[in-house]
């Protein structure tokens, strides 16, 4: 062996282990630097776990959101209705007012009256008066007598033999008015019914 060749071949291991080196260096830089970006990525994407935390937290909140709209809304009926049953009958009761009036007025005159007829006509207007603002709320009369008898209409306080046959099971004499509001019976007409 000659010299040119001892220096061609001790360059050769001396590249080798640089090359080694190199390697080795590399290697292990390489390792650690997927170490980091696995840790890094791993930090950016959440967990199943932490997902379904974060889900469970957000409807936890919107859970007491709604309840919390729900119980206000609730609260805010409650007061309303409240509200509207002190003043149900309001617009009744306005209506009503000039009939108390007139009937105030009816009792100062009656003081110095002489004559019953004009006393009872006074009465008959304010009669009338109130019979036409009840009707104008929803009120009707029923007529009963000379009707057949029906229960859903009528309560029977008596019955008596008929005057003829064709009043049996039909009403006799009325004792007390029945009244219906908006077609619904309020007050059932008390009646004497032949039988």
């Amino acid at each position: 062996m000659n010299f040119n060749d001892m220096l061609k071949k001790k360059k050769k291991e001396n590249s080798e282990a640089e090359n080694t080196v190199d390697m080795e260096n590399t290697t292990p830089q390489t390792d650690e630097q997927d170490e980091n970006q696995q840790a890094e990525n791993t930090e950016e994407t959440p967990s199943a776990e932490d997902k379904f935390k974060q889900q469970l937290g957000e409807a936890n909140d919107k859970y007491l959101r709604l309840y919390a709209e729900f119980d206000n809304f609730r609260r805010r009926t409650i007061k309303e209705r409240e509200e509207a049953r002190k003043t149900e009958g309001k617009d009744v009761i306005v209506a009503l007012l000039p009939v108390l009036d007139d009937f105030e007025r009816a009792l100062r005159a009656m003081e110095n009256a002489t004559e019953v007829t004009s006393v009872k006509e006074g009465v008959a207007l304010i009669q009338h008066k109130l019979k036409n603002i009840l009707a104008a709320k929803g009120l009707k009369e029923m007529s009963s007598v000379g009707q057949p008898f029906d229960a859903d209409l009528h309560e029977a306080i008596t019955s008596i033999p008929a005057p003829t046959d064709d009043l049996k099971d039909k009403v006799v004499d009325e004792m007390e008015k029945g009244y219906q509001l908006n077609d619904k019976v309020i007050r059932f007409a008390k009646v004497v019914v032949g039988a």
